[in-house]
């Protein structure tokens, strides 16, 4: 009698599917080239910062996966779909830079606002906006507004406003870069409980300009080049997948943020070293 091979197991589904992207922006003497010849490829339950010097097209790369920004060549499959129509789908939520938040509008009725938009009912929009605080952590806060939080708690309300439909992609464009770094420590924690919260569920792909910020939150790092962006090397994680903000003062995060600098350089030096 033989046995047979065990079977393979399956490679998690493409959450985002990019191939051959450029976006290139007309002018009248010279065009502006953000983004040349960008492909990858994202599985579903990662999380992927993009980190780059400014102007590299971190942001356009995120947009043109949101389907807010048009490519000029090259593909995207979001989900399965075409971004166009994973947009109208609802299949992702977005975070932008600024939690543009309705300053008239309560904490509540804020994150409830695009599920009415999109014909939720008012019971059933309420009853999924106060579980989307209650895993920000902003239970209790829900008669307040925007102008009555800081700033940490207005960008929670726009995470719980993102989370709202369940999307099993989040785009975040640096959600966290306008504030302290107490306060930003504490919500990369809270991101990466919420993610780890969904494992395997949810895909993360994240903007920023800190080293840290990327190596303590990411499952790969994306390196991009300066303009025309392009992709300079994607370095996988070597933390273990539960961390705390301790894991900064290991060996293991310094090595790998040393890569990733190395990586922004120029260099492909994967040692640690000084």
């Amino acid at each position: 009698m033989t046995l047979s091979a065990p079977a393979p197991l399956p490679s998690p589904a493409l959450a985002v599917e990019v191939h051959g992207a450029s976006v290139v922006y007309p002018a009248a003497e010279h065009p502006v080239t953000a983004l040349r010849d960008v492909s990858l490829a994202i599985s579903e339950g990662e999380f992927i910062s993009l980190i780059g010097p400014s102007g590299c097209g971190k942001t356009t790369l995120l947009r043109v996966i949101a389907d807010l920004e048009q490519l000029t060549a090259g593909s995207v499959r979001v989900n399965g779909l075409s971004a166009h129509d994973a947009r109208l789908a609802r299949a992702y939520g977005y975070v932008f830079q600024a939690p543009a938040l309705f300053p008239w509008r309560t904490v509540l009725a804020n994150v409830c606002l695009p599920l009415q938009i999109h014909g939720v009912d008012k019971a059933r929009a309420r009853t999924v906006a106060l579980e989307q605080l209650a895993k920000v952590g902003l239970t209790g806060f829900e008669g307040k507004y925007p102008w009555q939080l800081s700033g940490g708690m207005q960008q929670r309300v726009s995470i719980a406003r993102a989370l709202g439909f369940e999307p099993k992609l989040l785009m975040m464009d640096e959600p966290f870069g306008a504030l302290d770094e107490i306060t930003r420590d504490r919500l990369n924690e809270q991101l990466l409980q919420l993610w780890r919260a969904d494992a395997g569920r949810r895909t993360i792909v994240f903007v920023t300009h800190s080293i840290p910020e990327a190596v303590f939150l990411s499952s790969r790092i994306v390196v991009m080049s300066p303009r025309p962006g392009r992709i300079a090397e994607v370095i996988e994680s070597t933390l273990p997948a539960e961390r705390s903000l301790d894991i900064r003062d290991t060996a293991a995060f310094t090595e790998l943020a040393h890569r990733v600098r190395m990586a922004l350089q120029g260099g492909h030096g994967s040692h640690g070293g000084h």
